[in-house]
């Protein structure tokens, strides 16, 4: 694809101007500010002339949560509550009247703002129950360490004037329903394969009717679709619930049997079962439509949350570029994409991923508008006191001023109502809210599992009492809405009906095609192939025209530091620019920022978001991108590649992040999911510290295509390079992400399906097409780069502006471009990344220009057979016994390249010479870190590896 030059009006090229540079063109599009009037006067008075009232109100609301009956066990260690005592506060006339307005909030906010010209008088009696009754109750409620006092007076309102009204007989009906499914399911699969690890749910049944009342509130707000992120426990129970995420249970009983979810021609590994995903659409009445998305997961507890987070907030960038929406400025972040999160007690407090997700929920560039958080609280066999140092799991989520809201998970209707609640608040301040649910496991952590060795009085306990489903069955009929004859037909229906499904799964086979998900049927994949599978190589486009033309890239250029009259940059910018402007009108001198501005401008006028996402990224750790600049007098931004002709409105995002690995890196690759038009990049302040990030590595980018059959162009740049910094300042441990690869050890192949892409460019033009090959291949996958730190101003480490050009594309191998006769060439020196300029320059000084070659693998995975085989053949190797192959890298033996290339190397030598010629080593050795910290020992490896390079030429 050749890209021409459009000329821009004078009117467009305009910089983009503010101190916070993300609005809905990010999908940021911030709702107004809620926010209720101060008190009255004379409500004011009123708290004054009755400050013990008011004290004594206001502990209630802190404390009372300390003495609510949520633990349906009763194990809490519940201490008196001295706070809660009214003769604390001087009040114990039980029958005094007092003026109650301005201190409990009896009518909601629109009629207590009015006023009245009669005080209301409630006598102390009334006010201690009613209080109580909020408070100390079996929903608990902590919102008064909220900073903001607008939310502390909406829930003291919200829940202090609320006259709870009892529910409808259908939808205790519907509770009911839903309880007596999900422990028939746990029941059925007892009977049916009793040493299956399902995970199940009894004693948290719960939980289903919790999500029901949570999407049934959303349906009726108007949302649209909810991303559902959901550990194991419980799974299988909503996942099979029909009225809800409506899975197959034929398919189920058929992924249990062993089978594969996937049909036989798609090339997958799956998952296991408690991964399993829906996606489909919930009909409520008199509600919209709500699509529920549940993402696949791995094992590792919470790591789905930021993915969850990315992937809502890409939906939500989708939803304001819609049509319907476009011009809408009422749709707002969060208006109709909502994140749920399920979590557990332990993980919720023990996985710090939890704490890094709740760190991103309100910054403009990560924010998804709110998440609900659920917490099945049903703590295993450590004691509570050895799993967290905090009172609650949820205290956590106090690092955000989150409410928390928790419930006895023996009471079902109050569980429902605590949910709608939750979803008030998140609808209304679109922010992040906590439902802790009280529940407990009559099971261990798997149905296989004995509990009772280490907790002997809470099992025996649960083994004497009635289910939930069973209790709550049995106060239906108590109280005339069902009958014993009713409860036995529907639990005997149920039965039968998962009889009929476990009957024809034996017979069942997965239709063809890609399972249903909400991704891969996207309308935003259509032309996106998947090479695994049986597709003409015809139809797969691996080497895409990626140059650009000439007067377009003079434009890009000089656009990408275009500074307005008036805006003052930092003085010593002004060579920055200077530079830039130069290197573009003489055509030679680019360097790596320069490629870069190039590529992403190039993208944007074709159709193609940019993020780049990253701690101070908009600068560069290196202090070499500044893609952004800072005006020095207003602190006004401008990001230059942004000034752009309306009728190419692709926007470039720099997301400085928080200083967070795991789930930034976890977002990025959600956004990733839903956006194969966007390019998404994530940027390490140095490669080293990419393995704080490594779950999402392992069981994410490296994994999910071949687990979920899920694509992902995700771009993570990695500083990388041996320059004397010490032991975490110079590797981005190549070597682990080579051996994560699934590349082939077979010569002369093509691994179009490799799951990853390795690459360490030494040109600024390389790492241009490369960026650019991202979004003009149809297919997605990652692309790992480890790129440089010292060569990035570096004149030797420039390129030419007609290497950018249309006819130019990436070369996985650059042959020596300075060995003049391929006859004379005793020494084939292959080797990756910054160590060519250094053996460069040895060479020069050895004088070994025509005695020894330079070639450089620039893509190590998948391996380039191909050009490696055309690298030697250049040199006449096949008819030449007496040449050398030496590989050379700066890196210990034991990482780096070397075992992943070394014994690909070897497998070519024996193609031509039948094992006779070996590859020969050059390099540090074996090292347990990755790079020396002292400096005297740094400079002596480095002269030494670059010495046995020559030697014996």
């Amino acid at each position: 694809m050749v890209l021409k030059s459009r000329t821009l009006s004078s009117a467009v090229r305009r910089c983009w101007t503010r101190r916070r540079y993300h609005d809905e063109s990010f999908g940021y599009r911030k709702r107004p500010g809620f926010e209720l009037p101060d008190y009255t006067s004379a409500q004011l008075q009123n708290r004054t002339d009755n400050a013990a009232l008011m004290r004594y109100a206001d502990a209630l609301r802190t404390h009372g949560h300390r003495a609510a009956k949520i633990d349906p066990l009763d194990l809490l260690q519940r201490e008196e509550v001295a706070a809660l005592d009214p003769g604390r506060y001087g009040l114990h006339d039980m029958q005094r009247q007092y003026n109650i307005d301005g201190i409990i909030w009896h009518q909601p906010p629109e009629e207590s703002r009015q006023g009245s010209s009669q005080p209301t008088l409630w006598p102390l009696r009334r006010i201690i129950d009613h209080l109580r009754t909020v408070y100390v109750s079996r929903v608990a409620y902590e919102y008064m360490h909220s900073t903001s006092k607008t939310e502390r007076l909406w829930f003291s309102h919200l829940l202090e004037s609320t006259t709870t009204l009892p529910l409808q007989d259908k939808i205790r009906k519907r509770i009911w329903q839903l309880l007596a499914r999900s422990e028939s399911f746990d029941q059925f699969l007892q009977a049916r394969f009793p040493n299956l690890k399902r995970y199940g749910l009894e004693g948290g049944e719960s939980m289903i009717p919790a999500f029901d009342a949570l999407f049934a509130a959303a349906a009726k707000a108007s949302i649209q679709h909810v991303i559902l992120a959901m550990p194991h426990r419980g799974r299988l129970n909503l996942l099979t619930e029909p009225t809800l995420l409506q899975f197959s249970l034929t398919a189920l009983f058929h992924k249990i049997r062993g089978e594969s979810e996937f049909s036989e021609e798609l090339p997958t590994v799956g998952d296991v079962m408690s991964h399993l995903t829906a996606n489909p659409t919930i009909k409520y009445p008199n509600a919209e439509h709500l699509q529920v998305s549940l993402l696949p997961n791995p094992s590792h507890l919470e790591a789905i949350n930021p993915v969850a987070l990315g992937l809502a907030r890409a939906k939500q960038y989708t939803l304001l570029q819609s049509p319907n929406y476009i011009n809408d400025p009422t749709c707002n972040l969060g208006d109709k994409v909502m994140c749920v999160q399920v979590h557990g007690d332990a993980s919720f407090t023990g996985q710090g991923i939890v704490m890094e997700s709740l760190g991103l929920s309100n910054l403009p560039h990560y924010t998804s508008g709110g998440s609900v958080h659920l917490v099945v609280n049903i703590g295993y066999t450590t004691p509570a006191e050895a799993a967290r140092s905090s009172q609650y799991c949820s205290d956590v989520a106090k690092l955000i001023n989150a409410p928390i809201l928790h419930v006895n998970g023996d009471y079902p209707e109050d569980v429902a109502r605590a949910m709608e609640v939750a979803f008030q608040y998140r609808n209304t301040f679109r922010k992040d809210v906590v439902v802790d649910l009280m529940v407990y496991r009559r099971w261990g952590h798997n149905e296989l599992d004995e509990p009772a060795f280490t907790q002997p009085r809470m099992y025996k306990l649960i083994r004497s009492r009635k289910s939930v489903p069973t209790m709550y069955e049995e106060s239906l009929i108590d109280r005339g809405i069902l009958t014993e004859k009713e409860a036995t037909l529907f639990r005997d229906e149920y039965k039968t009906y998962l009889e009929e499904h476990l009957t024809s799964s034996k017979t069942y086979t997965v239709p063809q095609g890609l399972a249903p998900s909400d991704v891969t049927s996207s309308d935003k994949w259509t032309g996106i192939v998947w090479p695994a599978f049986p597709t003409p190589e015809s139809d797969i486009i691996r080497h895409p025209e990626t140059g650009v033309e000439l007067d377009l890239l003079h434009e890009i250029g000089e656009q990408s530091v275009r500074i307005p009259e008036g805006f003052e940059i930092h003085p010593r910018l002004t060579r920055h620019v200077k530079h830039r402007l130069e290197s573009i009108s003489k055509g030679r001198g680019i360097d790596w920022a320069t490629a870069e501005a190039l590529a992403w401008g190039s993208l944007m006028r074709q159709g193609h978001d940019v993020r780049i996402s990253g701690q101070d990224v908009g600068r560069g750790t290196f202090s070499h991108r500044h893609a952004m600049f800072v005006d020095q007098n207003t602190e006004d931004i401008i990001v230059p590649l942004n000034a752009t002709d309306p009728s190419t409105p692709c926007k470039l995002e720099l997301a400085n992040s928080s200083l967070s690995e795991l789930a930034v890196l976890g977002f990025e690759y959600g956004l990733s999911w839903e956006r194969p038009n966007l390019l998404p990049i994530w940027e390490a302040q140095f490669g080293d510290f990419f393995n704080g990030a490594q779950v999402i590595i392992d069981t994410f980018i490296s994994s999910g295509e071949a687990k979920w059959l899920r694509q992902s162009g995700l771009v993570i740049l990695l500083p990388h390079g041996l320059d004397g910094a010490g032991p975490e300042h110079s590797s981005m441990r190549i070597e682990r992400f080579l051996q994560l690869t699934n590349d082939t050890y077979t010569p002369s192949s093509v691994n179009v399906n490799i799951n990853m892409h390795i690459a360490n460019p030494t040109t600024p033009a390389q790492y241009f097409h490369l960026l650019r090959r991202q979004q003009f291949r149809n297919y997605r996958k990652p692309l790992v780069l480890a790129t440089p730190k010292g060569l990035l101003r570096a004149p030797v480490a420039s390129s030419t502006i007609d290497e950018f050009v249309p006819g130019r594309k990436f070369q996985p191998v650059l042959v020596d471009p300075h060995a003049h006769n391929p006859n004379e060439v005793r020494r084939i020196i292959f080797c990756s990344g910054k160590v060519y300029y250094d053996l460069m320059e040895k060479r020069e000084e050895k004088g070994l220009k025509d005695q020894v070659a330079l070639c450089r693998v620039e893509e190590l995975a998948p391996f380039p057979w191909k050009d490696v085989m055309d690298a030697l053949q250049t040199y006449a190797y096949s008819e030449r016994r007496n040449i050398e192959v030496v590989w050379v890298q700066e890196e210990p033996k034991n990482q780096g390249p070397w075992p992943h290339v070394g014994v690909r190397l070897e497998l070519l030598l024996k193609e031509y010479h039948g094992g006779l010629n070996h590859v020969t080593y050059v390099g540090r050795k074996e090292s347990a870190v990755p790079a020396v910290g002292i400096g005297k020992l740094a400079r002596a490896e480095k002269v030494d590896l670059l010495e046995k390079a020559f030697e014996s030429v």
